[in-house]
Formats: structure tokens, C-alpha cells, sequence
């Protein structure tokens, strides 16, 4: 790794409370050394009076401690109200946006942002268009191949975008414009009464024979496994990618965060920070099938 290589957290995909969302970021700030992250709600309109209050806060406290802070939109738009949360993020001139839904790229035409991986990003034409217009900085979809990587690099830098990748977390797969965890409550999405925070992770969901599968969180889809890139690291600042991204999950991301920096510094290998996240870290298999062109849930021996 070089020391362009920067680790960030994700947004909170999860309805956690306020003070648990407020107590980890100040964390953040005061215990890992993070070069950035991404503070908003992205998953459902209805959790964002829940947080909004303490945005100011949390982003005066990750400033302080030299953290780049961008506000992260709404991932699918479905009412007024979710275009009226999106309109109103986007109109503010004095922070950095992530756009997460192709609503977002119109309030954002012509202005400097960078765009989050629930955009399709997965071609060259696509990054261009979306250079030409003002992106600077794109996270790209967790599903996409390492070959696809050496391609999407190599076009960024004509571009002058910069290039990130998660590297740990659930995977997230689909939106709906149901929500399932409401609808696994005997809840309807409009009295879902917000049945998702009893679920810090995700609702895990399994198959008729009684596997685990995949994991609910209110409208959104994601992988039952964790996804742990740390292996593939070197290779991928190789093909183009400068940052890393962790997406929280409800165990000790303190931790997790110093494991992958310490990697990035060279303090430890990937080989030993892998074994310590299956030991401290999120309880679901890891896997890092989608990088390799293999099924998503799958984990592919490193070589």
C-alpha cells in the first residue's frame, strides 16, 4: 500500500438509535485513524428525523480530528418526502454530497460530488458521463470483478476521478419498494413503526432447509456474509482504487477500523488481520466471491 491510500467508514445502513449512531462516530473520531466518512441516512426517509439533529455535531467532532466528512443521499426515492430530504442535502453549498440515486446526479449537475455504489457504475461511458456532469469521486458497486477494476482504474485516471471500494461489511444486493421488515412484523410499510431497529445487522433470512442466506434491512437486500477484501487490498490499489471503505456493522468497528489501517501502515499482514476479524468481528462467514468472479457468498482461498 502507498500512503495515498485512504480508509473510510461507510454510512450507518442500519436503524440504530441516535445515541448509539452519535456514540460511534465520536468514536471514530477520537480512537481510528480514518481519512474519511460518510455520515446519513440511505436506506429509508422515514429514519432521518431520528439522526438529523445531531448531523452538525457529529461532523464539527470528525472535522476536529482531521476526518473528511460527505453527507450520503437517500439510496431509492419513492415519495415526496424522500425527494424533498434529497433536494434539501443537495441544495446545501457548504458540504460534500454522495449521491446514492440517479434523483440526487439533478441537484448536483455541474457541482463538484462524488457517487455512492448504489449507482451502476460499470463501464467506462458511464464514469465519463458522470465525470463530465461534476463526479469526482466514485464508490464503486460491491459486486463488480477485480478484471472490471483494471478498466474502470485505468479510465479514472484520464478522468480524474478517484476510485473507492468496500472492503468490509455486508454486501448490499437490491432495493424494493416494499419493506420487508415490515411486512415480517404483520406490518404495513406506511405503520411499519420503524420494526427495523430491533435488528442492528439485519434480519437474517434462510432457506427452506434452514441455511442462512441473505439479510433484510427494511427495503434493502444484503448478503448473510461479511465481506472481507483484506486480502485483495494490495492488488486492488494496484488496479486503480486509492480507498477502502468499512460499512458499520453493531460489533466493535473500533477494532475492525484499526485492523484494516494497520494493514494499509504495513504494521501487520492481511493473513493475521483476517484471523482476528474471525475472531472479534462480525458473526456470519466471510466472503469475497464477487471480486474473484465467483458467486457473491463465496470465499475464495487466497493464493
Amino acid at each position: 500500500m502507498t500512503a495515498l491510500s485512504k480508509l473510510t467508514i461507510g454510512p450507518i445502513l442500519f436503524h440504530w438509535s441516535a445515541e448509539q449512531k452519535r456514540d460511534f462516530y465520536f468514536r471514530i473520531a477520537d480512537e481510528v485513524q480514518v481519512d474519511r466518512v460518510y455520515i446519513g441516512e440511505v436506506i429509508c426517509g422515514k429514519r432521518v428525523p431520528y439522526f438529523e439533529q445531531h448531523y452538525e455535531e457529529v461532523a464539527r467532532r470528525l472535522s476536529a480530528a482531521d476526518i473528511d466528512v460527505v453527507y450520503s443521499t437517500l439510496s431509492e426515492v419513492m415519495i415526496r418526502n424522500d425527494r424533498q430530504i434529497v433536494a434539501k442535502l443537495c441544495a446545501d453549498e457548504s458540504i460534500n454530497i454522495e449521491a446514492n440515486d440517479a434523483s440526487a446526479l439533478k441537484y448536483l449537475a455541474g457541482k463538484k460530488h462524488a457517487v455512492g455504489p448504489f449507482l451502476n457504475v460499470y463501464n467506462e461511458w458511464t464514469m465519463s458521463h458522470l465525470a463530465r456532469n461534476g463526479t469526482t469521486h466514485i464508490t464503486l458497486p460491491p459486486e463488480l470483478p477485480g478484471q472490471a477494476m483494471d478498466t474502470l482504474g485505468a479510465k479514472s485516471k484520464d478522468l480524474g476521478v478517484t476510485l473507492e471500494a468496500q472492503v468490509y461489511g455486508r454486501i448490499p444486493l437490491a432495493l424494493s419498494a416494499r419493506c420487508y421488515h415490515a411486512r415480517a412484523h404483520d406490518r404495513v410499510k406506511d405503520n411499519c413503526q420503524l420494526v427495523c431497529e430491533e435488528d442492528p445487522d439485519g434480519l437474517d433470512l434462510s432457506t427452506l432447509a434452514g441455511e442462512p442466506f441473505l439479510t433484510v434491512n427494511g427495503i434493502q437486500t444484503l448478503s448473510h456474509t461479511c465481506l472481507n477484501l483484506v486480502h485483495e487490498m494490495n492488488g486492488m490499489q494496484a488496479k486503480g482504487i486509492s480507498a477502502f471503505r468499512l460499512s458499520p456493522q453493531s460489533h466493535n468497528m473500533i477494532e475492525t477500523a484499526q485492523l484494516f489501517r494497520r494493514v494499509l501502515n504495513k504494521e501487520i499482514d492481511a493473513a493475521e488481520a483476517s484471523a482476528r476479524l474471525a475472531e472479534n468481528g462480525l458473526d456470519a462467514p466471510f466472503s469475497n466471491g464477487f471480486y474473484h468472479q465467483e458467486d457473491g457468498c463465496r470465499w475464495v482461498e487466497n493464493q
